[in-house]
């Protein structure tokens, strides 16, 4: 009688690669936004205010001074956040809620991104990556998830509170970035 062996079946790579690649794409898209932010808002917040002299000033006050260093600092912080979301991932293949819920919040901020460049009617930092990274690598990492059964049915309220955490994430990156600046400028 013989015995038929099999080889071991391997582990899908598709939750390594979605989820470790969630911080590859994060990372160039926002190497895109760190080259180009400081510039950016001195040459166009100039020409977007006097065109919506109705949006606040605090906010343009804001945009204006974007300070390279801040911002870099920020989008490191931001890092973090990232790296946890995707090692998270890694951790669980690909089934973390902390984790989906990051990937899905990456690929609703590049929407975001092409939505103000179409209201504002041209660049603006993150819009190149955005179509050509941002929205393809969620858009493949969810179907890989789906494919391994592990992703999470969609629901409204995941993109609303995807949406809303990586609002809070970026406001908390932004407010350490300005404490860190800081204490550094103190000593």
């Amino acid at each position: 009688m013989s015995v038929l062996m099999r080889e071991p079946k391997r582990p899908d790579p598709a939750p390594v690669l979605a989820t470790l690649g969630l911080l590859a794409a994060w990372a160039v898209h926002d190497l895109e936004e760190v080259a180009t932010m400081a510039r950016w808002s001195r040459s166009r917040v100039p020409v977007l205010r006097e065109r919506h002299p109705r949006v606040p000033d605090r906010l343009w006050q804001r945009l204006e001074g974007v300070d390279g260093r801040r911002f870099a600092t920020a989008v490191g912080v931001m890092g973090l956040v990232v790296a946890a979301a995707s090692a998270d991932g890694l951790r669980t293949g690909g089934r973390s809620g902390f984790y989906q819920g990051a990937l899905t919040g990456f690929g609703l901020h590049g929407l975001v991104h092409l939505g103000q460049a179409a209201a504002t009617r041209g660049y603006t930092p993150g819009v190149v990556t955005s179509p050509l990274v941002v929205v393809p690598f969620t858009l493949w990492a969810r179907g890989r998830l789906r494919r391994a059964g592990v992703l999470r049915p969609a629901r409204a309220r995941h993109a609303v509170t995807g949406l809303a955490l990586a609002g809070a994430a970026t406001a908390a990156a932004h407010a350490v970035s300005r404490r860190i600046l800081r204490g550094a400028s103190a000593r």
